[in-house]
């Protein structure tokens, strides 16, 4: 992961408890700065702060029904920077939700589990795994 600083994760949840508890495992288990949200409106309006990766629920309406969904979410993320990863999170463990969400440009989708910290962790490692080596083939290849 990053040497010179934590990464800056943006988890976004609608579910209170499900949100304090992933917050405080990746602040525990990692060398991480959290930002928490609980509608995709609200951590719309602060992408200013950069992000290293963004965990969004799929749902997002457990606290404001009319809350802006978390493909409508992801949509605008991309379209605001479109190199932000951002891992899809659900209850929903149907294909064709997780393949919707890989359509709108998402890294990965993770399904709410016991496990779910561990797989979340084991592709933001991946994320920044894959940033190291491409950095390193551009700089290979400036140099060729």
């Amino acid at each position: 992961m990053k040497a010179d600083k934590k990464i800056k994760l943006f988890l976004v949840d609608d579910d209170p408890l499900f949100l304090k508890s992933l917050e405080i495992e990746f602040l525990n288990h990692a060398d991480f700065e959290v930002e928490t949200y609980s509608t995709g409106e609200i951590c719309l309006k602060n992408l200013s702060h950069n992000p290293d990766v963004i965990i969004l629920d799929y749902y997002l309406d457990g606290i404001d029904k009319n809350a802006m969904n978390g493909i409508k979410t992801l949509d605008k993320i991309k379209s605001y920077n479109s190199d932000i990863p951002v891992v899809m999170l659900s209850s929903q463990d149907k294909i064709e939700v997780a393949v919707s969400c890989m359509h709108h440009r998402a890294y990965d989708y993770v399904v709410k589990s016991e496990t779910a910290f561990v797989r979340l962790k084991k592709i933001i490692s991946s994320i920044f795994s894959y940033r190291k080596m491409e950095k390193e083939l551009n700089w290979y290849m400036e140099r060729v």
